[in-house]
């Protein structure tokens, strides 16, 4: 029960991050949805491994051009890594009152990279659709509880 219960809350996260990404694009087309292969190559342009190419969900990119399945980047330092947080709860005040999850290496990548990396917070209920953008800084300076919950992967039981 509890398996089909998860498989359909990730099924509904998953169509409401989808939704905050045409949400953000048609605010702003400089919001971008990369595939893997241009997340890895923008890591590896400003210095930080690949293996966090899994730890963003867009870039934030003034000036690019974006023509059908190809992206000019006119400058690489420019770009902002963006880690989604999507919801349809009604928040006028954005984004006061949001709960979400987070990833020690997003937290890792946005130490590292500073201004370069942010959290971006948005609400999708109709009465107030918005999004806010917040450094590792400024998203500390308002976090009101933080816990640490693990996620566990078990391996074949050779009892």
């Amino acid at each position: 029960m509890s398996n089909q219960h998860s498989f359909t809350i990730t099924l509904s996260n998953n169509q409401t991050e989808k939704e905050g990404i045409l949400y953000l694009q048609s605010q702003d087309p400089h919001f971008i949805l990369p595939d893997s292969k241009l997340r890895k190559l923008i890591l590896r342009n400003i210095g930080i491994s690949d293996k966090f190419y899994r730890t963003f969900d867009m870039i934030y990119s003034p000036g690019a051009i974006v023509q059908g399945n190809i992206i000019i980047i006119p400058d690489i330092t420019k770009v902002t890594l963006i880690e989604l947080k999507t919801t349809k709860k009604r928040l006028p005040n954005n984004p006061q009152g949001f709960f979400f999850g987070a990833t020690e290496n997003e937290f890792n990548l946005a130490e590292l990279l500073g201004d370069q990396y942010k959290f971006c917070f948005v609400c999708l209920h109709p009465d107030c659709p918005s999004h806010k953008l917040l450094s590792l800084t400024e998203l500390d300076s308002i976090i009101r509880t933080k816990r640490i919950q693990y996620q566990i992967n078990l391996g074949k039981v050779s009892i």
